[in-house]
């Protein structure tokens, strides 16, 4: 594994943590938990850059702003406004078509070859992923607008991947910047839809973490990978993420595991290396 494809890995491990760190944050409201993270990682990213004397890479075009912003900002958006109207098992698997479209537009839009290997990895992924998340979904009655919302933040998070190699000259310490601007527009968001909550000790706690990890490093890793790496493999891998997700949270204590939660595990696992082989 080229060491850009290992770090688009790396920022699949820490997305796996997203779930309980905000589970342990406590009862504070989605779109303020994801403003005050962001808020973490746009303050720590930005002060590092005039630490380092780099802030000048700030200054970036339109185009590459829009690009930062809306996919960071529009894919929280998506996915916040969906758990809010469907159930989230089928939220969350509508959701986790992302890395499969990734897959699948780096053949049709950056021209990489999918061989059958790839093919039958990300088959076998997609069937792990399914596995874990489909049992609960039932029939809702009201929920399409939930459902659509869910196919938006899949979309977006995979055309905001796969198109980051047209910004491949963007400078890596923008992303402290669009996380920035990010919990400012999850703040407004916020503002306008949810209650406002004080979170305690813990939750302060857990909102560093995961502006450090999760909704930080993690987007600086993934902009490696996809613009230096393999998106097809990192696609596959990313599969893991709700199988890991859940693992942690049966860690924790948070959830019940079960042998489904094992199976899908061990599909994803089989269908990660055989697209790495691939």
């Amino acid at each position: 594994m080229r060491p850009a494809t290992a770090a688009g890995a790396g920022a699949i491990g820490l997305w796996a943590f997203l779930a309980v760190l905000s589970r342990a944050a406590g009862p504070v409201p989605p779109l303020e938990l994801t403003a005050l993270a962001f808020a973490v990682s746009g303050t720590l990213g930005t002060a590092t850059l005039a630490v380092l004397g780099r802030l000048h890479e700030l200054r970036q075009p339109p185009a590459a702003w829009a690009h930062g912003v809306g996919g960071l900002f529009l894919y929280h958006a998506f996915y916040f406004a969906a758990f809010a109207r469907a159930p989230a098992a089928a939220v969350n698997l509508i959701n986790y078509l992302w890395p499969l479209l990734i897959v699948l537009l780096s053949g049709a839009v950056l021209g990489l070859r999918l061989g059958v290997r790839h093919w039958a990895g990300t088959a076998l992924a997609l069937a792990g992923c399914g596995t874990l998340l489909a049992g609960d979904i039932v029939a809702t009655p009201g929920a399409g607008l939930g459902y659509a919302l869910a196919a938006g933040a899949a979309v977006t998070w995979a055309v905001y991947s796969v198109s980051s190699r047209c910004f491949a000259a963007v400078p890596l310490g923008t992303m402290a910047g669009f996380c920035a601007v990010t919990a400012l527009l999850a703040g407004v968001l916020s503002a306008l839809t949810e209650p406002f909550v004080i979170p305690r000790a813990t939750g302060w706690a857990m909102v560093v973490l995961m502006g450090v990890g999760p909704l930080g490093t993690a987007f600086v890793l993934w902009d490696v990978g996809m613009k230096r790496g393999d998106p097809r493999l990192l696609g596959t891998l990313a599969f893991a993420t709700p199988v890991l997700s859940t693992l942690l949270l049966g860690a924790g204590g948070y959830v019940a595991l079960s042998p489904v939660v094992l199976l899908s595990a061990i599909l994803v696992a089989a269908g990660g290396l055989l697209a790495a082989r691939g």
